[in-house]
């Protein structure tokens, strides 16, 4: 065997050796080591070529990213979550009511609040091996580099959801390879760093979606589910699923919706449509749905699920989303500074600081997802919305040109403006506002940020509740109604009240305070102004009052400023018996966790005492419930009962017309005018009401919707309730002081309310004293011992010399009409004298009219009176006070002489005579009669009367208005008969005229 195997081998070997031997085989041989060795050579090549290659790749990714630093886990997991989120906005009571303005519409959802279909159509759209890959898919990434170096017309895209995530919240857009290496070099990172679960829930908030029906640029899943179909994400069909996995591939193509949120139809709408059919046979590809589901999805009507008509907050409640967005940007700059450990004064004080945080502020409330919950409430917010538009009684809409940036002329309304806030006094929470007539016409909100000088509204804060405090007044007290000369500024100022010849003289404060009566605030502010009353006004809350503001005419107001909101607040604390609560708007703040970051926590600041409060809400509860009150006609068009107390105010020319009124549970205050002060709304009389009765009628209106609305708020059937330490105690009318006998017998007993600490009536009254009176130029004035006394009145009634200096200071004025004839107090008598002159008085002109005489009026000022003779006899004495006419008894030749304050006569006047009827018997000879002054220039002597003549009736003093009706009215003296024995006739006395009528029109106070 062995040997046979060894002839085989010999035998292959001789073989072998007879082809090699041959000539073409060792050419062979020769080119097949060549091959052989080449092959070597190029695998060498190529083995150094790839290593070079991917050595170089390697080199040049490299250095695209050398400049991007190694980011922490804490750096990216902050950038991934820093996307913008709207903040939102609701009503009272959760009610919501929309979004803040921002460029980019985002609200955030977790991923257990997306539906099922939602997640697999973006899966089988963007990034299929999801769940698989660490962050890339390396084949994708060299199928897109491929197509980017070819420049193919088909580019599939290599981005997984990790990378897209890195390029909208760690990178940016750019189309770059930088940009590119630096997306998978963080994209592998990210992964592990957050799992599978959490990259998909950060990507469906962040990504865009195009806009809503709203017109607004949005992003994340939440909002585009809520702004194109109407639904939360949750309940997303397959259909409308896919429509929206598909928009994010061309956001503004795909969208539904055009500028401004119109709908796309026809061909605008069909990329969005045809995307949506690709979405689905991606998801039939991938097994997400079955041909079935496809097929009915594809059937599906999705136009009709479009949504149409959505509004923004801002277009609905412009005011309300403005106002909010303010405060909520204060209260957060306080959250960062604080945070920071910046003390909120620090912040008001730096400017540089303020502004810094006031930006950092700006940009958190539009993009933190904060939830900011208001104390408005909706339904009453639209509903006095709707009354303060109803209202046709503002008045007349002015025009005006104005030039434009452009520099063209162009014309603008000017409609009588309004505002009004109304909140809740024990808490300061604003339950609705009226911030003005038309936002589109004025976006200033009239409420909260418009100042205007606040008129007599002013009043009860800054004068009688602070004389109350210092002890100067109770509510009843008398003060002085008589004008005044005063120095302002080395000008000679003398104010009036709103009728500028009103002068009540001695009147109670809580009238003047009812029919807001300038000058008795004045004189009031005068006596304590260096007790610095100014700073009721500035613990009460307004803003722009500072200490140097206290001058004497800001007791009318001049040049106090506030807002709506402040001077309702300021009234509220009244009625919170003194408790000033700082206004607020805004209940809570959340963060976009839910994390309540601010909360309103109302702080007391006693301003008033609670005694005091009451004492001037009592007095302000006539302003709305006294026939003379400023705000009589809004209580009487009330639809309900209230325990309303509160003050109207005019300012200057009537620019500003004010009315609040508030009872124990709100304040409402109202406000009109023009934006531009230099308008009057008085102007056009005879076209429109009288601003006080607009500013009535508004504030009714208001307050019945309020009542139709929130009942409950207002509290219709609560009353203010009477603290510890108010009394009422009996005084004297005129002087204030505890009543003597002399008072009682007088009838000038009043009583009202006190505060039993600070001021009641205790010294015993020493005003009165005995005098008598008579009148020149209708003005009243002490009896000379000399004045005849046909035309002496009172004679048991008058008050001294002190109590006048007293009442009339600081600034004086006339004594003589402390107690008008239309006066409650008529009866008595001030101690002004007359300087009457030497001379006797100016003879005046008689006529006559069938058998009445009329005389002019005598050219000297001391004329107490005139007598009338028939044929050189007295026949009658007519005060000056009364008419200048006589009714004469009979035929004869009459004239008349004027009596001045000392008994001087003039000369006789002319002679008027009335003939005797004809034909008569001869009369018996009549006994010799008193003559008549000559008509000569010599002086005449007073006449001696050996029996005094016939006084004519002293004026019935003025009833005592309704709500004192305890006190006893005087009964005038019985007229005594003058003789006259020649006449058997009793002569006519002419009827006393009456006194100029001092009472308040419709419309009120004017301010200095």
């Amino acid at each position: 065997m062995q040997d046979k195997l060894r002839r085989w081998l010999l035998k292959a070997e001789e073989t072998t050796d007879k082809w090699t031997s041959h000539k073409w085989f060792k050419r062979f041989k020769i080119t097949t080591g060549v091959i052989w060795n080449l092959a070597i050579i190029l695998a060498i090549i190529l083995v150094a070529g790839g290593v070079f290659a991917a050595s170089a790749g390697a080199g040049y990714f490299a250095s695209l990213v050398d400049e991007e630093k190694l980011r922490t886990e804490e750096e990216m997991l902050s950038d991934i979550y820093s996307y913008e989120e709207t903040s939102q906005l609701y009503f009272a009571d959760n009610t919501y009511l929309g979004k803040l303005q921002t460029d980019l519409d985002r609200e955030e959802t977790t991923l257990e609040d997306v539906s099922d279909v939602a997640i697999d159509a973006v899966l089988a759209t963007e990034d299929e091996y999801f769940f698989e890959h660490e962050g890339i898919v390396p084949k994708a990434i060299m199928r897109g580099l491929f197509q980017d170096v070819s420049n193919s017309d088909s580019q599939s895209g290599g981005s997984t959801l990790t990378q897209q995530l890195i390029k909208n919240q760690i990178l940016t857009n750019e189309v770059s390879y930088e940009r590119k290496a630096k997306e998978i070099l963080l994209a592998m990172r990210l992964e592990k760093f957050m799992t599978k679960e959490e990259i998909m829930e950060a990507y469906l908030n962040i990504i865009p979606y195009g806009r809503n029906s709203a017109g607004m640029n949005i992003a994340g899943i939440e909002t585009a589910a809520k702004g194109i179909f109407n639904v939360p994400a949750s309940d997303l069909n397959l259909p409308q699923a896919a429509f929206i996995a598909g928009i994010p591939k061309a956001p503004f193509s795909y969208t539904p919706y055009a500028a401004g949120g119109v709908p796309k139809k026809g061909e605008a709408l069909e990329p969005g449509l045809n995307r949506m059919k690709t979405v689905l046979y991606r998801m039939l590809e991938t097994g997400y749905i079955t041909e079935a589901e496809y097929q009915e999805a594809l059937d599906y009507d999705i136009v009709a699920d479009f949504r149409t008509g959505e509004t923004r907050s801002y277009e609905d409640h412009p005011f309300v989303t403005t106002e909010l967005e303010k405060r909520a940007t204060r209260i957060i700059m306080d959250v960062l500074a604080e945070q920071n450990g910046v003390d909120p004064e620090t912040l008001d004080q730096d400017q540089n600081l303020y502004e810094e945080y006031a930006i950092l502020a700006n940009r958190a409330v539009r993009s933190n997802g904060y939830r900011i919950h208001s104390s408005i409430n909706k339904d009453l917010y639209i509903a006095q919305d709707k009354a303060q538009k109803a209202y046709q009684g503002y008045g007349t809409t002015l025009s005006e040109d104005y030039i434009d940036e452009n520099g063209e002329t162009k014309t603008r309304q000017l409609p009588v403006q309004v505002g009004s806030v109304t909140l809740e006094n024990d808490t300061g929470r604003i339950l609705s506002f009226v911030g003005g007539r038309d936002h589109e016409i004025e976006k200033l909100n009239h409420a909260t940020q418009a100042y205007r000088s606040i008129g007599s509204t002013v009043k009860p804060l800054l004068v009688y509740g602070p004389a109350l405090e210092n002890g100067l007044i109770g509510a009843g007290s008398p003060v002085v109604d008589v004008k005044f000369t005063m120095n302002d500024n080395g000008d000679s100022y003398e104010p009036t009240n709103f009728i500028p010849t009103s002068e009540q003289g001695i009147m109670p404060a809580r009238d003047a305070l009812a029919q807001s009566q300038n000058l008795p605030a004045l004189r009031l502010f005068a006596q304590m102004r260096d007790d610095m009353p100014i700073q009721y006004l500035i613990d009460n809350g307004f803003s722009r009052v500072e200490e140097n503001d206290g001058v004497v005419s800001s007791a009318l107001g001049g040049g106090i400023e506030g807002s709506v909101e402040e001077v309702a607040n300021a009234y509220a604390a009244l009625a919170n018996g003194g408790k000033h609560m700082e206004t607020t708007m805004i209940d809570k703040i959340e963060d976009a966790d839910g994390n309540v970051i601010y909360e309103h926590e109302a702080e007391a600041k006693d301003v008033f005492t609670p005694q005091a409060s009451y004492v001037l809400t009592d007095m302000l509860r006539d302003v709305f419930k006294t026939d003379r009150g400023t705000a009589s006609r809004a209580n009487g068009m009330l639809k309900f009962n209230a325990d309303f107390a509160g003050k109207t105010g005019t300012t200057q020319e009537t620019r500003d017309v004010w009315l609040v009124g508030y009872n124990p549970n709100i304040t409402m205050g109202v406000w009109l005018g023009y934006d531009k002060e230099k308008y009057s709304l008085d102007n056009f009389r005879n076209q429109n009401l009288q601003p006080s009765v607009r500013v009535n009628q508004l504030w009714a209106n208001l307050m019945n919707t309020t009542y139709d609305v929130a009942p409950d708020a207002i509290g219709s059937g609560d009353t203010f309730k009477e603290p510890e330490g108010v009394v009422s105690r009996s005084f004297c009318g005129i002087s204030g002081f505890a009543p003597n006998d002399a008072c009682k017998k007088a009838g000038l007993v009043r009583s009202d309310l006190f505060i039993a600490d600070i001021m009641t009536p205790k010294a015993g009254d020493d005003s009165l004293s005995s005098g008598s009176y008579t009148t020149i130029n209708g003005k009243r004035y002490a009896a000379l011992s000399s004045t005849p006394s046909e035309f002496i009145s009172g004679g048991g009634l008058g008050v001294s010399e002190e109590y006048v200096d007293r009442m009339l200071a600081p600034f004086g004025g006339d004594a003589g009409k402390l107690f008008p004839g239309s006066s409650r107090f008529s009866n008595v008598v001030s101690s002004a004298t007359f300087d009457a002159d030497s001379a006797a008085p100016a003879p005046v002109g008689t006529s006559i009219n069938g058998r009445t005489i009329t005389w002019s009026d005598s050219a000297s000022n001391d004329v107490v009176g005139y007598r009338v003779f028939r044929n050189g006899s007295r026949v009658s004495s007519v005060s000056e006070s009364s008419s200048n006419s006589y009714s004469a008894p009979g035929p004869g030749t009459y004239t008349v002489v004027a009596v001045d304050i000392t008994g001087r006569q003039s000369a006789a006047s002319n002679g008027v005579t009335i003939e005797a009827p004809k034909p008569e018997p001869a009369p018996e000879p009549e006994p010799e009669k008193e003559q008549a002054p000559p008509q000569e220039t010599e002086r005449p002597e007073p006449e001696e009367e050996p029996e005094p003549e016939e006084k004519p009736a002293e004026e019935t003093p003025a009833p005592e208005e309704p709500e004192e009706p305890e006190e006893p009215e005087e009964e005038p003296e019985e007229e005594e008969e003058e003789e006259e024995p020649e006449e058997p006739e009793q002569p006519e006395q002419p009827e006393e005229p009456s006194e100029p009528d001092t009472e308040a029109p419709e419309s009120e106070e004017d301010a200095a």
